[in-house]
């Protein structure tokens, strides 16, 4: 049966399970040398608007470790640059490719690729969420705290897509999750909606009170990526900076992830993302461990 992750509302709270504990397996196979792969003869087509290091080479990594082939293309060389209907270009694809992971700006173009796609397709990053990153941070939550469901994870900064993914991510696991944000910064009203449903999910604008004996400490960029031009007030995101001081708020264990790429000095100083409680590497080392487990589940299903 198809099955796309064009956001974390996709999945089911067993399925999100299934996948953080499929890709640490899959992890831990790799280091002992096992080699296995169930996508031989499979092809992903990777479409990129956006620049990008750590998702384009964990996800093509990640099809050939599992034996399959990746074909890369940029928004601007197929001929939706030209104004080809997406539902054209997503049906022709699928008679091409098994299986198509997207990152782009609009959330409503990947939404529209998934709708007409025949082959399974994936949301690797869209101005509102970016679901694959969050699964890979909960996989490392998991891997250095245990159960997540006993977790206090604070987001502190910009309430932008990472930060959606994980109201979305907290609405299906019931952690705890406490996101700070500027006023005028906060996430999206629709995203809101959801957290307002669910009393595991708090915001404030007190970077302080977010973090109070937090397990996890997240942030991110203040400016997104591809939103540069559009100048956003630094000074007002100050409070929100992840330094030694904010931190010493959290328990003496937490440990602090950020997504990378990190703009040192700005969200997180170079004492902190350098520290002893930070886990950014191993989390970014993660996306490639957490796409197989998506790419092998999604490809199987698609042909179950």
């Amino acid at each position: 049966m198809k099955r796309d992750i064009t956001s974390l509302l996709d999945l089911s709270k067993e399925e999100m399970i299934y996948l953080i504990d499929r890709a640490i397996t899959l992890k831990n196979a790799l280091r002992e040398g096992k080699i296995s792969e169930p996508l031989k003869g499979k092809t992903l087509a990777l479409i990129f608007e956006k620049p990008s290091t750590r998702t384009r080479v964990s996800f093509e990594v990640a099809m050939y470790h599992l034996g399959g082939q990746v074909v890369f293309l940029t928004k601007d060389v197929t001929q939706m640059s030209r104004a080809e209907p997406v539902k054209d270009t997503a049906r022709v694809l699928s008679r091409y490719v098994d299986i198509i992971a997207m990152r782009t700006f609009s959330q409503e173009l990947i939404e529209e690729m998934a709708k007409w796609a025949s082959v399974p397709v994936i949301n690797a990053l869209s101005n509102k969420y970016h679901p694959c990153q969050v699964l890979s941070d909960l996989m490392t939550a998991k891997e250095f705290k245990g159960k997540i469901e006993e977790l206090k994870i604070a987001w502190v900064g910009d309430g932008n897509n990472v930060a959606q993914s994980w109201i979305n991510a907290a609405s299906r696991l019931d952690f705890i999750l406490h996101i700070a944000c500027p006023k005028g910064h906060e996430p999206d009203p629709d995203v809101l909606r959801l957290a307002e449903e669910k009393d595991n999910i708090i915001l404030t604008h007190d970077p302080v009170e977010a973090v109070k004996d937090a397990d996890i400490v997240n942030t991110d960029v203040w400016v997104s990526m591809g939103e540069e031009t559009q100048r956003k007030e630094k000074e007002v995101f100050r409070a929100y900076q992840l330094n030694l001081e904010l931190l010493s708020h959290a328990k003496s264990d937490a440990i602090v992830m950020h997504c990378l790429p990190a703009h040192r000095g700005e969200e997180i100083t170079d004492e902190v993302i350098e520290g002893p409680q930070s886990v950014v590497f191993e989390q970014a080392e993660n996306k490639l461990h957490l796409h197989k487990a998506i790419l092998e589940w999604l490809v199987l299903s698609n042909e179950s």
